[in-house]
């Protein structure tokens, strides 16, 4: 009986351990994390470049001829560019003799009151003109621009009257001007605004006086016997040999402004900006644009007054029996350096004239071409009065005895 239960015990054991092992779950190891992938972040978005302009020209002064030009007609807001009208009207005035560079002016109570750059003008204080205007022109002052305005036309409305005449007369049809100091337009006021082919023509007028240059070149002047300092803020000035015009203009919505006049070997080129984000950006692009064409073009004298040309026009019946033209006036053209030898001249001249002539009497012309394309006409006079030979004296020449 004990054996019998002994092999039982044993038999039930080893049935157990068979069973454990049949349902006994295999390990599985641990999952392995998930290897982090690294993700770049997401590209920040790109800052939009503002336009270094919204308009530019390049000119040559004496013929207006256009270099360059972008947006030439975009009407856009002057800010102090606007003060080169209104010394316009001032080179005007001055050269008809209307008014004196030592008149005194007085400063009004509305005078006093502008803002921005300044010369701080008070009620009551009398300057001299031509101080004033170096105010205007040197330290872009709205107070004295106000000032001279009001010397001049009495009001700053009847002024900017005469400014928008002159603008018309010029053909400055993108132009409208509606203060004499170009500050930012108050509510329900209208910006001046003009665009780079009217600064320009502009430019061309002013030029005719150079009392202008004569302002606009001072980099610093003593200001109410030396109380005050003006700098010039055309930086441009002490940048670039040869540059002594003309203005500069900011304000928020107007950007970076400038009209700037630069000579150098006999070629005198004028350069506008308008719109730039910064002064920098401005100064930079102007002077950019003054190097690329300085080194591009030469001024080249086609003809010079009283220069003669063609051969001798015969006068048989003058006191002289031959002359020479000559050009009646000096005519140079901005040529490309590689087109120096293309430039070509055509003369229009009689073989013979009858009679007597008068000093400068035109007897002809030249006419200067480049690939085909007219640059100029340049009319060909008598150099000097040549009289007609009395009749007698005309049948002895004819006859071999005069």
């Amino acid at each position: 009986m004990k054996k019998w239960f002994m092999c039982l015990l044993m038999a039930c054991l080893i049935a157990s351990t068979a069973l454990a092992k049949e349902t006994r779950k295999p390990k599985t190891p641990p999952p392995v994390p998930a290897k982090k992938v690294q993700t770049a972040p997401p590209p920040a978005q790109a800052k939009k470049e503002e336009a270094p302009f919204q308009a530019l020209i390049v000119m040559e002064a004496s013929t207006g001829k256009i270099l360059e030009e972008i947006n030439p007609h975009l009407k856009h807001p002057l800010a102090s560019v606007t003060k080169l009208m209104t010394a316009c009207i001032v080179l005007e005035k001055l050269e008809a003799g209307a008014f004196q560079l030592t008149d005194m002016v007085t400063v009004s109570a509305a005078s006093s009151k502008m803002g921005g750059s300044q010369v701080y003008l008070k009620q009551g204080e009398s300057f001299p003109l031509g101080e004033l205007m170096k105010a205007v022109m040197v330290a872009s002052g709205n107070d004295a621009a106000h000032a001279v305005a009001e010397h001049i036309a009495g009001t700053q409305e009847a002024f900017v009257e005469e400014m928008n005449r002159k603008a018309k007369s010029l053909g400055m049809d993108d132009s409208d001007f509606h203060s004499v100091h170009g500050l930012p337009p108050a509510t329900g006021q209208i910006a001046d605004a003009s665009s780079c082919h009217d600064l320009m023509l502009l430019s061309r007028e002013l030029l005719k006086y150079p009392k202008l240059l004569e302002w606009t070149a001072i980099q610093t002047e003593p200001f109410r016997d030396g109380a005050f300092i003006m700098n010039n803020h055309n930086k441009i000035i002490g940048k670039l040999p040869g540059t002594d015009g003309f203005k500069t203009g900011f304000y928020s919505s107007a950007g970076f402004n400038v009209v700037a006049t630069t000579k150098k070997d006999g070629l005198r080129l004028v350069v506008a900006v308008l719109g730039s984000p910064s002064a920098r950006i401005r100064d930079g692009i102007a002077i950019e644009k003054f190097k690329k064409y300085f080194a591009k073009y030469n001024m080249v004298p086609l003809a010079q007054k009283g220069q003669g040309m063609g051969e001798k026009i015969a006068l048989p019946d003058g006191e002289t029996q031959s002359f020479q033209a000559v050009a009646a006036s000096d005519f140079s053209y901005p040529v490309l350096k590689e087109k120096l030898s293309a430039v070509k001249k055509e003369l229009h001249l009689p073989r013979e004239l009858k009679g007597g002539l008068e000093a400068g009497q035109k007897v002809g012309d030249v006419v200067f071409t480049l690939d085909n394309e007219t640059l100029a006409t340049v009319d060909l006079v008598a150099p000097a009065q040549i009289k007609k030979l009395g009749f007698f004296k005309r049948v002895l020449r004819r006859i071999g005895l005069g």
